[in-house]
């Protein structure tokens, strides 16, 4: 097994060739510590334990080593991943296959709750190599025999401490009683409460211990925001961004070496001075191009990870996410390349509402909220155009005086001047005008229609999941419910009787049907039913997906609470 000791670049690991020719793509170089412990002893076939806070680099530590040890040739799962949200079941799958790249024919199936099952099904028909679902969805299709473990050769649980604290634990037995007996088990956790060291102890054989702190990584001297935007829409957020933003020169990163130069191309064309950096460029030109953007001939770079690895140019005001980083290392290092030896910067992340919880992952490695950011009124906009269209003016005007040209413009203008009789001031705005053609210095109404407004923030969700019940009552109260917000009481066929706590019961709906959990009222536990507060009126499709929600291997049986009228309008001071 390798010494992690020594490990100093994914070189080292000496993974298959298809995997190293992604990560190159990628742009990762040196594996995170984590990803150094872990992945020789997976990739020899041991039994790991993980003890790691969220934004270490742990997905890409268990997802290389299956990649690496991956048989192409056999159809059903090798490797089931289970995960406690929908979220990060598709974060985990998308990574596989950015991972997998170069690997033909591969094949990864996210599966949970709230998704049509018909779907999944016909997909478990064909070829699946990586399986990562939920536990509820995961059980449901072990009970009706349309997903086969009988060739796995890994599992791997993560975020264990999630999953237990949204009452999935007993249910991630479950599955591990119903995986063949020599299959590899890793767990990572970022804390280790009893109950995950029982799962440790009668799950895991003779595990490897890997255990990494999370460094303090703010960087205080960069502002940093993010812009939720439409999947489609990036370029026209990125455009907006780059014209409101009173930048000198900037970075945009980008995941591949192909969108370098595809973007730096449409930048280009929208009238920015941009250039690709990427790794397929030779150090001549790598050198030109940062010669380049030191003198101000250039004055945006469009980079991946690697290529900007020790970039250090004074001009760099700011850094734009254009593709957010799968490792939040990779984000410090990136808007590190602002904010040089104290020196001021500014770092905008774009991101788009499936990658939510990337963006509360790198928050949470950072220990700092990364704000949304404001985007300017039309007025604001105008009166940025015309300062830079006076600012050239100016510059213009020194830079001609004395030369040949100036002359001859001179010359040409007094002529327009007599032979038309036109004021020299209106030649002047004649010429302005045909230089802002396309740009107009006065703008009328702005469309931000590729901005995509949160409908709450994954930390809230996550800390209502993990109130437990508050006494003999078993009740939940909601903390905090949108003002003027109309509820509806459900019956649910659940209670105390089958071990439900009102948690277990916010999970379910939040990760099952995707209602946020700041829009779930109060719930109150009876010991063969429960009652809870859901949005009066919610769409025919969501309570459909209700219908299909399970806890504790139970269905909830959802419908309308008769015996009670709906509760009225409320506000927040009469709550709880």
């Amino acid at each position: 097994m390798t010494d992690s000791e020594h490990i100093t670049s994914f070189a080292d690991l000496q993974l298959s060739e298809p995997v190293m020719k992604a990560l190159s793509a990628i742009g990762y170089e040196s594996p995170s510590p984590i990803q150094s412990q872990t992945i020789p002893s997976l990739m020899s076939g041991r039994d790991l334990l993980g003890i790691a806070q969220t934004g270490t680099g742990k997905t890409a530590a268990f997802a290389l080593p299956v990649l690496h040890n991956l048989d192409i040739q056999q159809v059903s799962p090798q490797a089931l991943v289970l995960a406690p949200t929908r979220e990060l079941a598709i974060q985990v799958a998308e990574a596989f296959q950015s991972y997998a790249h170069f690997i033909k024919g591969f094949h990864v199936l996210p599966i949970y709750g709230g998704q049509d099952m018909r779907v999944q099904l016909r997909a478990l028909k064909r070829p699946v190599h990586v399986v990562v679902g939920t536990p509820g969805r995961v059980m449901d299709h072990l009970r009706k025999g349309s997903l086969d473990l009988s060739h796995l050769k890994t599992v791997v649980l993560d975020e264990a401490d999630e999953m237990l604290r949204m009452g999935f634990i007993e249910d991630v037995e479950w599955i591990l009683e119903h995986t063949p007996k020599e299959r590899q088990v890793a767990l990572f956790s970022a804390t280790m409460p009893e109950p995950i060291r029982k799962v440790t102890a009668n799950y895991l054989k003779d595990p490897v211990e890997v255990r990494v702190a999370r460094e303090s990584t703010t960087v205080a001297q960069i502002e940093q925001c993010h812009l939720m935007v439409q999947p489609n829409r990036k370029l026209d957020a990125l455009t907006r961004v780059m014209e409101v933003e009173d930048f000198d020169a900037a970075i945009v990163f980008v995941r591949t070496k192909t969108a370098t130069t595809e973007l730096a191309e449409k930048l280009e064309a929208r009238g920015f001075s941009s250039a690709a950096l990427n790794g397929d460029m030779n150090q001549a030109q790598r050198e030109k191009t940062i010669e380049r953007l030191k003198k101000g001939k250039l004055d945006v770079a469009i980079a991946t990870d690697v290529a900007a690895r020790g970039l250090d140019v004074e001009r760099i005001s700011h850094v734009i996410n254009y593709d957010i980083p799968y490792d939040s290392e990779a984000y410090v290092h990136r808007i590190g390349r602002t904010g040089r030896a104290g020196r001021s910067g500014k770092a905008i992340l774009l991101i788009t509402p499936r990658e939510q919880r990337l963006l509360r992952t790198i928050e949470q490695h950072t220990r700092a909220p990364i704000p949304v950011m404001k985007l300017p009124t039309a007025e604001q906009l105008s009166e940025q155009r015309i300062k830079e269209f006076k600012d050239t003016v100016l510059a213009v005007v020194q830079d001609i005086d004395g030369t040949p040209d100036k002359d001859i413009l001179v010359d040409l203008i007094m002529g327009l001047h007599q032979e038309h009789q036109i004021e020299p001031i209106n030649i002047a705005a004649a010429l302005g005008y045909i230089a802002q053609q396309g740009t107009p210095l006065l703008v009328g109404e702005l469309s931000n229609d590729f901005i995509v407004q949160p409908r709450g923030r994954q930390d809230d969700r996550r800390d209502d999941r993990r109130e437990k019940s508050g006494g003999k009552s078993g009740e939940r109260k909601s903390r905090s419910l949108p003002d003027g917000m109309k509820v509806q009481k459900y019956r649910l066929d659940v209670g105390r009787r089958d071990g439900i706590r009102p948690g277990d019961i916010v999970g379910a709906i939040a990760n099952e049907a995707g209602i946020e959990s700041q829009f779930i009222g109060n719930i109150r536990l009876s010991e063969n039913f429960s009652i809870v507060e859901l949005p009066d009126g919610m769409p025919k499709e969501v309570f459909k997906q209700l219908k299909n929600v399970k806890v504790r291997n139970r269905p909830l049986n959802i419908r309308p609470w008769e015996d009670e009228k709906p509760s009225k309008s409320r506000h927040r001071a009469k709550k709880g």
